[in-house]
């Protein structure tokens, strides 16, 4: 059963809308943290752009999760799907290529649609600042 929390929803009513994304590794393995899944997840944000018709700004890699910017274009498959297929892509390149471990991912994945630019900014310096709090890094722009 799906997490309520984790619901998405139907309609949204704001043109070229801006989403911030959270999704984590399975059971919160840290796997995320060297520069092959980096390089990866990338790489799948970019097709997903050609594919699915979603551009994706902004990011953070953490070692167990990993938050995103995206928005859609005119002509976009919805946000689920696209976040599923990115998810799908980058467990089957990390497992195929440097034999990670599957499953990479958690099942679901939080979405917030950004309100205005000040919630845009407050989600940015969260995010930006996520690895300083959790003791990776002495400055966030590291």
């Amino acid at each position: 059963m799906a997490n309520p929390h984790l619901t998405r929803l139907d309609v949204v009513f704001k043109e070229q809308p801006i989403f911030f994304i959270t999704t984590c590794t399975d059971q919160r393995k840290k796997m995320l943290d060297n520069s092959a899944v980096h390089e990866i997840c990338v790489e799948v944000w970019r097709n997903g752009e050609q594919l699915y018709g979603w551009y994706v700004g902004r990011y953070v890699l953490m070692p167990d999760h990993v938050h995103f910017f995206c928005t859609p274009s005119t002509d976009q498959t919805r946000l689920q799907t696209f976040v599923g297929k990115w998810k799908e892509w980058t467990a089957k390149y990390a497992a195929g290529r440097h034999h990670i471990e599957m499953p990479l991912w958690q099942s679901q994945f939080f979405d917030h649609v950004l309100r205005s630019d000040e919630s845009y900014e407050e989600k940015w310096q969260y995010i930006r600042d996520n690895p300083r709090r959790a003791g990776l890094v002495k400055d966030a722009a590291e």
